[in-house]
Formats: C-alpha cells, structure tokens, sequence
C-alpha cells in the first residue's frame, strides 16, 4: 500500500533522514520507534506532504505521491493523527470530529462514520457537546484519533498517540487501533510505548539518527538484543 524508497530530508541545510526505506503492506500495522530526534515525525510528515523531500520517492497504491500537496494526499486516503493531538480546543468535540469529514465522500458518510467513532470511544457520545479543550488528555486523544476515522481513510498514521497518558489509556488506545486493524484499516504507527507497539504491530522499523538500523517482524525484533537493551531496557 505504501511504498518509501530511498527518502532523504533536510531543514534548510540541515539533513535529518538519509535514504531511508520501508513499506506498509495492506492490512498491517507497521511500527517505526526510535527514540526522540531519530527522525519519526519528520518521516510521516514528509508522507503526508507536510514536507518536501530532497529527493526519493513516496508510493501510495502504486501511484507516486511525493510532489503531491497534503490535502490531494489526503483525499487519496492517507491520514494522519499528530503528535500533540492539534484539536480546536474552543470547538465543541463534535465539531472537531466533524471536521475530519471534510472531503465529499467522507462528509457523504459522516453519520454512519460517527456511529462508528462512538461506539470506539463511548465516551466521547457522552461528552459531544463540550468544548475540547476541556476534556482529559486521554479522552482529547479519543478526539484526535476520532476526527482522523471521519475522513475515512485508507492508511492512517499515528504520531506518538500515546504521549502521556496514563498506562491504562495507553492500553486502551493499543485495543482500540488493534480492533481497527481487524475491521481491516491499515496503520503505520509512531510510538515511544515500545513494548505496546510490537505487542500489537505485525512488523517493524527502528530509526536512529536519521538511519533506518533495522526491521522484521515484531517478534525478531524483541527477541533482538540490541532492542532489547536500548528500548525495552532489558
């Protein structure tokens, strides 16, 4: 489904990926770790057109999307859910899920989507009149992550979408994306929770310093000592 190819970045005069590869086949989850400053964000917002590459290429279904604009790589079905959350805290919670559902065809279907982020997070049914910014850190989450669901997409990515929350928040969002990925949505998957991330990913990609250092499965990966030692302090 997508397809990174030798993808080298750089802020001004500073580069911070070299040639990195990796792929995202339909129906997985797909890990990047590494730790902060290796890179991760970078690389998905350089996916999501947010930044232009010095050179590589980005394939999503077959087709080059390097040089296309965020919201034309949006409309193809790539979405992503960022670091932080970036919610409209003055905004009532059901319009910033609505907001995500701002392509005709999403917006086409934003009642029956709905349903569907409600019965993921029950929660935020409960709470849809309130304004974001009032609510938890982990319930502002179940937000972030429900607007991106309205857009329908075809990948979604997630950037650190367990960022301080508490660990039984964290456990819950980890249910939660693996009951997506049985409905059948495919995810590419930032997180610093190493242990939750290859418990619940079917492979995996480690980035250090701009470097792609290694990948397999996620069951090679923590049986791999140098994973071991440096992420999941064993």
């Amino acid at each position: 489904m997508l397809q990174v190819e030798r993808l080298n970045v750089a802020y001004g005069a500073l580069q911070v990926i070299w040639d990195v590869s990796l792929a995202v086949r339909e129906g997985e989850i797909v890990a990047l770790i590494g730790s902060n400053g290796a890179g991760k964000t970078t690389l998905l917002r350089t996916i999501s057109g947010l930044i232009k590459p010095l050179f590589g290429t980005i394939r999503f279904l077959g087709e080059d999307i390097t040089s296309l604009p965020p919201h034309d790589i949006c409309r193809r079905g790539v979405i992503q859910v960022p670091e932080g959350r970036a919610l409209f805290p003055r905004m009532r919670v059901i319009e910033n899920l609505e907001l995500g559902a701002y392509l005709p065809e999403a917006r086409a279907q934003r009642h029956e989507t709905l349903e569907r982020v409600y019965r993921l997070f029950p929660r935020l049914k409960e709470r849809w009149r309130q304004d974001a910014g009032t609510l938890s850190g982990g319930e502002q989450q179940m937000v972030a992550i429900g607007r991106a669901l309205m857009a329908r997409p075809k990948l979604l990515m997630l950037d650190e979408p367990s960022l301080g929350l508490a660990p039984v928040l964290v456990e819950t969002m980890m249910d939660v994306l693996t009951q997506l990925n049985a409905e059948g949505m495919t995810i590419l998957l930032v997180s610093q929770e190493v242990h939750q991330a290859l418990a619940i990913a079917h492979r995996a990609y480690v980035i250090e310093n701009g470097h792609i250092v290694r990948s397999g499965t996620s069951h090679e990966l923590r049986d791999d000592d140098a994973i071991r030692s440096a992420y999941l302090g064993l």
